[in-house]
């Protein structure tokens, strides 16, 4: 089976990242791992941290798993981001939003038994 082992995540500005993606979900960051170019989250599995960029890239689209997508939305838009309408599935509840900085992912919210 083929499982994420690593990702990053473009930011314009891994200050406001930081900022954005700590309140959210509470995460904290690894400062030994980290440089003036690279933020790595504190504890991930899979391993996983931001790369500052001069220009916006296109990459992946992320899906993270969360047991609440309608109020992590109220979240991210307290937050300073965007988010559409959850909406429902057979294997769950998803949302797309963007964090304060104009970066796409989206929150799922499994069904029982996913």
């Amino acid at each position: 089976m083929i499982q994420l082992g690593y990702f990053t995540i473009d930011t314009l500005d891994l200050d406001k990242a930081r900022a954005f993606y700590g309140a959210l979900f509470g995460w904290t960051f690894d400062e030994a791992s980290s440089g003036p170019a690279y933020l790595h989250v504190a504890n991930s599995d899979p391993a996983f941290g931001f790369t500052k960029v001069e220009r916006a890239k296109d990459f992946p689209h992320l899906y993270f798993r969360v047991d609440d997508v309608a109020g992590l939305c109220e979240r991210v838009t307290a937050l300073g981001g965007k988010a559409a309408v959850p909406s429902e599935t057979k294997s769950g509840v998803t949302a797309v939003v963007e964090d304060d900085q104009g970066v796409s992912f989206s929150l799922w919210q499994p069904a029982a038994g996913y």
